[in-house]
């Protein structure tokens, strides 16, 4: 079973939700020096990754995009500005798309088929008129619909499938969670990945290989820098942007080491519903 391993590209003072838009000198920003962090260690075990990418970003770091297309991997959308997708109107939506699949085009050669929200901010049942624009605008997948308390669809589906919008069929690919007697645990990425036991996410990777699915694992470039800057956030908002102020370099080595991974379109292209 191959997994799949997804990089948001976004630096780190990219925090949905805040009051003002932050402004950052162009010496402050560290994402580039991150990813080629990633680019190192994926070479290293020989494994190839989706990198979702912000269209702001790639437009700020205008060689950044064919860097990671030059290592052989996958180049998708993260939007372009990095607003919840709830918070923008549908026109503004599809201009978003619009906007950053011709910069990452242009960037690489290759128009992107797959997407993520910030924040996970589609769902199947807010906004369809999304996963509908989405369609029609020539995407395969999306991987935007995150099965969690406050973030997502609670009760929404644990592994890939397929959505009939009025512009054909999409195929939605969730984060991998971790079902628990409460709610689905956030292992498959961001603080989660960093803070339940080690155990917990290789094991919940395990199950969902032995029932034919696979695991989607997600990261931000700030995680590979530990000591890295962070915006001044309240307790909660820290701890749900950040996680533990350490970085997912080893665990990620672990994964790395114990299971198979690849690109979220190799997924698409050989997926067959159980």
């Amino acid at each position: 079973m191959i997994n799949a391993l997804t990089i948001d590209v976004e630096d780190w003072y990219h925090v949905c939700g805040l009051d003002t838009e932050q402004q950052v000198p162009s010496s402050h920003r560290r994402v580039a020096r991150n990813v080629e962090s990633i680019l190192v260690l994926l070479a290293e075990f020989g494994v190839k990754a989706t990198f979702f990418v912000l269209g702001s970003v790639a437009e700020e770091e205008p060689s950044l995009v064919s860097r990671i297309a030059d290592a052989g991997h996958e180049i998708a959308s993260h939007g372009y500005s990095h607003r919840l997708v709830t918070q923008l109107a549908p026109e503004f939506f599809r201009d978003e798309v619009r906007r950053t699949g011709d910069i990452l085009e242009q960037q690489c050669g290759t128009r992107p088929v797959g997407f993520r929200a910030p924040q996970w901010s589609i769902s199947v049942a807010a906004t369809p008129w999304a996963l509908e624009i989405l369609r029609e605008e020539g995407y395969q997948y999306d991987s935007s619909c995150n099965p969690l308390l406050f973030v997502g669809e609670p009760d929404g589906m644990r592994h890939p499938f397929r959505i009939q919008t009025p512009a054909g069929t999409l195929l939605e690919i969730p984060p991998m969670v971790t079902p628990s007697a409460f709610c689905n645990l956030p292992t498959g990425g961001g603080w989660g990945f960093r803070f339940f036991p080690l155990a917990m996410v290789g094991g919940t990777v395990e199950k969902l290989n032995s029932a034919n699915y696979p695991a989607v694992i997600y990261l931000h470039p700030r995680e590979m820098d530990a000591h890295g800057p962070r915006i001044r956030l309240s307790l909660l908002r820290a701890f749900a942007a950040y996680g533990p102020r350490k970085d997912a370099v080893q665990r990620l080595r672990y994964l790395l080491q114990r299971f198979s991974f690849g690109t979220l379109r190799q997924l698409v292209e050989n997926w067959e519903p159980a």
